[in-house]
Formats: C-alpha cells, sequence, structure tokens
C-alpha cells in the first residue's frame, strides 16, 4: 500500500483465478470469484489482531494490480524464473512468463521437472478499465472475456525423486536447470526440449509422444546426502555453489562448454550444521554467502582456503533459513526460524549487528528476495502464510486518526498477501515490474499490488 492508512492489506479467504494442470500439456486459468457484497468491511492486519466470530476474510481486489493463481498437481516446493525475449520492464497487458518448477509428489515415481509458459495474463478489472474504454455490447463484453482467458502450457518430464530446489540459467542458448533431488544428488538438466515444446503445439505433441524420464546432463553425488542450497553465479556462466544438510559446501566450475562440470572435492566447511542457502554476490565473480542451522551467516572467497572470510556466528537465534544479496547495494537479508528479517550491511558485517531488524510475522521465515529493479524493496514469506512486501526508504509518518491495529505496523511495511497454503518460495519476474510469483502447497501465485 502507498501509505499504512490505505485500505491495501489483503483480505482473503475465497477462489480467485486458477489453473488446473495435471499431466496435460495445456490449461485455462479461469476467472476469480467474486465476493458478496454488503456488510461492513475493514482492514485485517495478520499478527496484530485475531479474527472474531462470524468475521470472513475477503480480497480487496482494488489492492492488484493483477492476480492470478494456478495449481500443477503435486506442489512445487521450488522454482525459478526463466528469462525471455519478450523484452525487459514490460507492464503492458496482456503479460507473459516462463517458470521451471519441480515437484515434491507423493511417491518418488510420481514427481515432475517442468517447464511452464503463462500467457494472456490480464490485469485486475481496475487496471483493464483504465486501459480500454467500457463497452455496452453485452456480446462483445462476453467475447471480450473469452479472449482475457489467462493461458497456460506444461512441457513436464518424470523425476525419480522429490526435487528441494530449483536454479536456472543461461549459457549461450542453454537454458540449464540445477536440481537438488531428495536423493541426495545435485543434478544439471537442458530445458530446451521443454522450452520449444511450451511454444509450439507442434513440438508439444512430440514432446508428450516421447514422455521418457528426465535425464541429466550432469549430476554429482558427492554430497553423500540431502541439501537445499544451490545458487548459479550472475559473473561467470555456469559457475555453481551447492550446500547440504550436513555442512558441506562444494563450487562447481565448468567445463566442455557447459556440457560438463569440475567440482572441487574439498568442501568449504565452516558451518557446523545443515548449510541452508547460498547467493553468490552480484559483484564479486570468487565471493558467496552461505547461511545454516548453525545461527550464522558466512561470507566465502573460493580463491582463499575453504574457510569463511567473514562470519556473524550468532546471525539469529535459531535456524537461519534464507539469505538474499541485493544487486546494487552491498546489503544482504536473511530470514530465520525466529520469524525475524535482517538487513546486513557487508561493510559493519564483523560488528554481528543488522542495520535492520523485522518482526512482522509470526512463523519461520521461508523466503526472501530483493526486488531486481528498486535496491530499497523487498518481499518475503513465512511459515504463517502471509508473504510481506518491504521499503527500506520509507520513513516513519504521522498516522493521525488510524485505528490502533494500523500505528502498530514498521513504516518499511507496504504490503500484507494472504490466500495460500504453507507458502514455501518467491521470486520477483526480473523482466516484469513489481510481479511477485510465490509457490505453496495450496499452488501458485502470480500477482502485482499497488504498492510497487
Amino acid at each position: 500500500m502507498a501509505a499504512p492508512d490505505e485500505n491495501t492489506l489483503l483480505r482473503e479467504d475465497e477462489e480467485v483465478e486458477e489453473m488446473e494442470a495435471g499431466d496435460s500439456d495445456e490449461d485455462e486459468m479461469e476467472d476469480e470469484g467474486q465476493g458478496e457484497e454488503g456488510g461492513e468491511s475493514k482492514v485485517y492486519v495478520p499478527g496484530v489482531q485475531p479474527l472474531q466470530p462470524g468475521e470472513e476474510l475477503e480480497m480487496d481486489r482494488s489492492a492488484y494490480r493483477m492476480y492470478h493463481e494456478c495449481q500443477t498437481g503435486a506442489p512445487c516446493l521450488s522454482f525459478d524464473v526463466l528469462r525471455d525475449a519478450e523484452g525487459e520492464g514490460r507492464e503492458t497487458f496482456p503479460l507473459s512468463m516462463l517458470l521451471c518448477a519441480g515437484t515434491q509428489a507423493d511417491t518418488a515415481l510420481s514427481n515432475r521437472l517442468i517447464v511452464m509458459r503463462m500467457h494472456n495474463l490480464y490485469g485486475t478489472e481496475k487496471e483493464n478499465e483504465e486501459e480500454e474504454e467500457e463497452s455496452s455490447d453485452e456480446s462483445d463484453e462476453d467475447e471480450d472475456d473469452a479472449e482475457k482467458k489467462p493461458q497456460m502450457e506444461l512441457a513436464m518430464v518424470p523425476h525419480y525423486g522429490g526435487i528441494n530446489r530449483v536454479r536456472v540459467t543461461q549459457i549461450g542458448e542453454q537454458s540449464l536447470a540445477a536440481v537438488w533431488c531428495e536423493k541426495g544428488q545435485v543434478e544439471i538438466f537442458d530445458l530446451r526440449p521443454q522450452l520449444e515444446a511450451v511454444h509450439s503445439s507442434t513440438a508439444m505433441a512430440a514432446f508428450i509422444k516421447q514422455h521418457k524420464e528426465a535425464t541429466p546432463l550432469f549430476s554429482f553425488s558427492g554430497h553423500m546426502t540431502e541439501g537445499f542450497a544451490i545458487d548459479w553465479s550472475p559473473k561467470v556462466p555456469g559457475r555453481l555453489v551447492s550446500g547440504d544438510c550436513k555442512k558441506n559446501i562444494h563450487v562447481w566450475e565448468p567445463r566442455e562448454g557447459g556440457t560438463s562440470w569440475q567440482i572441487d572435492q574439498r568442501p568449504f566447511s565452516s558451518h557446523t550444521k545443515s548449510v541452508e542457502d547460498l547467493q553468490w554476490s552480484p559483484t564479486e565473480a570468487t565471493v558467496f554467502a552461505s547461511c545454516s542451522v548453525d545461527q550464522s551467516i558466512r561470507i566465502w572467497d573460493i580463491r582463499a582456503p575453504p574457510k569463511s572470510m567473514l562470519s556473524a556466528n550468532e546471525a539469529h537465534s535459531s535456524d537461519v533459513n534464507v539469505i538474499s544479496w541485493n544487486r546494487t547495494e552491498p546489503f544482504l537479508l536473511s530470514g530465520g526460524d525466529d520469524g525475524l528479517l535482517k538487513v546486513w550491511d557487508l561493510r559493519q558485517f564483523q560488528s554481528g549487528h543488522p542495520v535492520a531488524s523485522f518482526k512482522q510475522h509470526t512463523a519461520p521465515i521461508t523466503s526472501v528476495e530483493w526486488s531486481p529493479i528498486d535496491s530499497s524493496v523487498f518481499a518475503a514469506s513465512g511459515a504463517d502464510d502471509v508473504i510481506s512486501q518491504w521499503d527500506l526508504s520509507v520513513e516513519s509518518c504521522d498516522m493521525g486518526e488510524q485505528a490502533d491495529s494500523l500505528k502498530k505496523l514498521p513504516p518499511q511495511l507496504l504490503f500484507l498477501h494472504q490466500g495460500q497454503t504453507e507458502v514455501k518460495e518467491l521470486h520477483w519476474h526480473p523482466q516484469i515490474h513489481g510481479t511477485l510469483i510465490s509457490t505453496a502447497l495450496s499452488g501458485f501465485n502470480v500477482f502485482r499490488t499497488i504498492s510497487v
């Protein structure tokens, strides 16, 4: 929301636009249901006041520029955004996007590595009204509604074992996915066949006919246990870092034009417990950060011996789950089991004190990410089923006659989004202004708020 006094917090307990996708290659996203009118409405602030008997949550559609929901059968607990050729900084509807995701199904044989293409994504009714002239012809309106049905194509390959985390990169013409598998392997997949399939009905027909199990370009079993932490270098194409639940981190160097990798068998091993997340520096090709169940955040340089250069040993009071490295400023963002969000200035990292700390979530933080466009904006998700948007550039202001519940909100808090069950991961779309994608046990949300 533009300011805490505006009625822009999401209030939701209804179905919204939904895509159902099993093993079919093409599905439509259904239009969202409309909440019933009548009754007094008020802002609900998660974690500040409980719902009273008889009160229900409803979505405030005026708070969104775009909102869609989709499902892919088994839940995808990790995904990443594939860059496309549609252009940078786009905002004009309809929009399209490419995602790569991995499932965590009930049985190992039921899992899939998925490439999905969502397209014909229009904004909310308010946004559409601003872009189009109103028509009084009902038949024309019905035709317009049909044309505005959001669409999705899925190209899925069987993958034995649940997928803990997916990260994508591009090397030349190759689009690659690095996959942490619950089998204890890190695998690299070439996504070109799936990308061709979601863009062409002919290619999709041939792809479905093959329907063979995913075969990795390369796999590594040296971790000897499963893990979740993995990241591609933004500075050196094909360079990868992976960390496991036994505290070990390995760096991968690409060979043979990105079809093979050399992996240093000596692990980076300063952590004492499971490595939960890894992030390469966006500016230094040899530097990466890690966080761990041992409550620490560490900064490493692969040119040095396998011990961390810098560390904040008690960064959080419990497990540090996720980190995100700001692309343009020397800031690192972290989220922990303590529900805290902390911003670290890397110039003062050794002090062990963050420059900002926020306690809005009431459960462990599951994902954090800085905006790729605005260096002061970030988003976070928690096990409290809430996604929060923040802007560090916002200063305190006079709250005037606002309700006491809103006065308790930090001024940097822009928006609280609800509606999903067990939110696991979120990402800003790097090419579409202000658009967030999140995945949960209940499926995907794709949305842009009026706040960013």
